[in-house]
C-alpha cells in the first residue's frame, strides 16, 4: 500500500496527513501544538518564528501519526512514497554555508518592510513593478531580505542562502536547498513577462542572485529523505520529497482548483479567494497579489489571483468572546440565532475591517464600525446576522476587482470549515455572487499529500490525484432572496463608500 505523507507548516501550528494513494482515504492525522505557536514580536510591527521550532513540531506530528493507536487501517511509515510541504507564505529564512540559521524567521505578518517596498516600487517604476511582477514589491520577502542588509549587515555578510519556510523544511529533510518560481513569486522575485528570477529586484536592493536557492519545479523529485532526517522523522531513507507549496496556492490544489476560472476560497480568521487565471493581467491600484500557481507552466501560463480580506473570522470570534461570552454560546448557536433575522438584518450594518489596513481598500485602516442601530429594533440577533452579512459582502466588495481583471465565478470551492459552518453564511455567499458553493472535507496537509502523489509520478497527473474527493454539500444561489441580498448589498456598499470618502476628507 503506497502511502502519501502531506505536511502544512502554519505560523500557528503544524499538521499533518497521512493518505492512500489509491483511494485518497485519510489513515491518520495530526496538529502540533495543541496551544498556537509562539510569534516573536520585539517591536511594534514585527513578527518572527524559531525555523528550528516548526522541525520540532514536524517530528512532533509525525511520530504522532505513527503512534495513532485508533487506527482503523493498519499502517506503517515505512511505506510512505513521497512527502509534500504546505508552508506559510512571505516569510524569510536566512542560513550560512553550514545551513544554520543565522536569525529567526521574518514570517509573513511581519510589517518592519512597508517603506522599503514603497521605495522600491517608486525607484523601479510602479509601471514596470505591475508589468512584471503583477504586484508592487511591497512587505514581501525580498523586501525584508532588504531590511536585513540594511539594519543587520554582520547578519547579511553570513547569508549562503534565503529560503521561504518551505524551503527550510525541505532543507532539514534533504539536506539541499532549493526553491520554485511560485516560491519566488510569493517573494517578488519573479520575472512573468520573462519567466524567470526577477533580478532587476534583487539589482534595486543590491542583493546578489547567488543568495537565491537553485530553482526546481513545483511537482518533481526535489529531493530524498537523508539518513539523518528519516531517523528523526521515524520515516525510511531515500523517501521522495516532491511538491511543496505557499499555503494559499496549496489550499487550491486541496480543492483541485487548477484551471482559468476555477475559483478557491478559505473564511477563517482572515478571508481569502483564489482564481485562476491563463491571463497576463494585474490590478492598477495592486489591491490583490498574483502569485505563479502550482501548475503554471511557459506552455500554459497558471496564474493566482489572490484577495484577502482581513477582517473575517475574527469578527465572529470577537463577537462570540466579547459580545455573547456572557451566555456561553458556540458558534452553531450563535449561526441559529442570527438565522431567526431577516435578511439585512433590519438596516444594521457592520463594515468587518477591524483587523488593519485593509489591500482590498488601498491599504486603508478605516477599522471595524456598526451603522443604522436603532435600539428599538436592534437585538442581539441582529448583530450576529450583520456580522456575516458583513463580511460576505466585504468579500464580494473585493470580488469586484478580480472580476474587473476578468474573473468569472461560477463555481466556489471552499473547504467545509470555519464560516463555512454556517448555513446563513453559505446561502448568503452564493446568493450575492451568484455562483455555486461546494463545500469538500479537505485542508491544506491533505492537499500537500496529494501534491506529493503528482509530483513523484504515482499519478498520472492531477485529475487521478483527487482520487476520493466528493463535495459534501452544495450551496446554491437562493433566487427567492436574491433581490433582498441585492438590496442590503448596496446600502452596505454606500455607507462604506461613506466611510472611505470621510477617512479621505480627514487625511487632507
Amino acid at each position: 500500500m503506497a502511502l502519501l505523507l502531506g505536511y502544512d507548516v502554519g505560523s500557528s501550528s503544524i499538521k499533518a496527513t497521512l493518505i492512500e494513494s489509491q483511494t485518497g482515504k485519510v489513515l491518520a492525522t495530526a496538529t502540533s501544538p495543541e496551544k498556537e505557536l509562539e510569534i516573536i514580536a520585539k517591536e511594534s510591527g514585527w513578527a518572527e518564528q524559531e525555523p528550528a521550532v516548526w522541525w520540532k513540531h514536524v517530528k512532533e506530528v509525525t511520530a504522532r501519526i505513527s503512534n495513532d493507536e485508533q487506527q482503523t487501517t493498519k499502517y506503517a511509515l515505512s511505506d510512505v512514497e513521497a512527502i509534500g510541504i504546505s508552508y506559510q507564505m512571505h516569510g524569510l529564512v536566512c542560513v550560512d554555508k553550514n545551513q544554520e540559521v543565522l536569525r529567526p524567521s521574518i514570517i509573513w505578518c511581519d510589517s518592519r518592510a512597508v517603506q522599503i517596498g514603497e521605495k522600491a516600487a517608486v525607484d523601479i517604476g510602479k509601471e514596470k513593478c505591475l508589468k512584471n511582477l503583477f504586484n508592487l514589491p511591497g512587505n514581501f520577502t525580498a523586501s525584508k531580505l532588504k531590511w536585513v542588509m540594511e539594519n543587520e549587515p554582520k547578519v547579511y555578510s553570513k547569508i549562503h542562502k534565503i529560503m521561504l519556510p518551505g524551503d527550510y523544511i525541505a532543507m532539514k529533510m534533504t539536506g539541499e536547498i532549493k526553491t520554485t518560481p511560485s516560491g519566488l513569486s510569493e517573494g517578488i522575485m519573479w520575472d512573468f513577462e520573462k519567466d524567470e528570477l526577477a533580478e532587476f529586484v534583487l539589482e534595486n536592493y543590491g542583493v546578489s542572485a547567488e543568495l537565491i536557492a537553485q530553482r526546481v519545479p513545483t511537482f518533481s523529485i526535489q529531493g530524498e529523505l537523508t539518513k539523518e532526517a528519516a531517523s528523526e522523522l521515524g520515516l525510511k531513507t531515500g523517501t521522495k520529497i516532491s511538491y511543496r507549496a505557499g499555503d494559499q496556492p496549496n489550499n487550491a490544489l486541496s480543492l483541485s482548483v487548477l484551471q482559468p476560472g476555477e475559483i478557491a476560497v478559505t473564511a477563517g480568521t482572515s478571508g481569502v479567494v483564489y482564481g485562476i487565471s491563463d491571463k497576463k493581467n494585474y490590478d492598477q491600484l495592486s489591491r490583490v497579489n498574483i502569485f505563479v500557481h502550482v501548475n503554471h507552466s511557459a506552455d500554459k501560463p497558471r496564474y493566482g489571483v489572490l484577495l484577502c480580506l482581513n477582517g473575517t473570522g475574527i469578527l465572529n470570534s470577537w463577537l462570540k468572546h466579547n459580545f455573547v461570552g456572557g451566555e456561553g454560546l458556540d458558534y452553531e448557536q450563535m449561526n441559529e440565532l442570527a438565522a431567526e433575522v431577516a435578511v439585512g438584518s433590519e438596516g444594521l450594518v457592520i463594515l468587518p475591517y477591524g483587523n488593519g489596513a485593509e489591500r482590498t481598500l488601498e491599504n486603508r485602516n478605516i477599522g471595524a464600525s456598526v451603522h443604522g442601530w436603532n435600539f428599538n429594533i436592534h437585538k442581539k440577533a441582529h448583530f450576529l446576522r450583520a456580522a456575516q452579512e458583513g463580511i460576505v459582502f466585504a468579500l464580494n466588495y473585493g470580488l469586484g476587482i478580480m472580476r474587473d481583471m476578468g474573473i468569472e465565478l461560477e463555481t466556489v470551492k471552499a473547504g467545509n470549515a470555519n464560516m463555512f459552518l454556517s448555513p446563513l453564511f453559505a446561502e448568503a455567499f452564493a446568493t450575492i455572487t451568484g455562483a455555486t458553493v461546494e463545500l469538500y472535507n479537505t485542508d491544506g496537509s491533505q492537499g500537500a499529500a496529494r501534491g506529493a502523489g503528482i509530483g513523484a509520478g504515482i499519478y498520472k497527473g492531477a485529475d487521478d490525484a483527487f482520487v476520493g474527493l466528493e463535495p459534501v454539500k452544495k450551496i446554491e444561489p437562493n433566487e427567492k432572496l436574491a433581490s433582498v441580498y441585492q438590496e442590503a448589498h448596496e446600502r452596505w456598499v454606500g455607507v462604506l463608500k461613506g466611510q472611505l470618502l470621510d477617512q479621505k476628507t480627514e487625511d487632507r
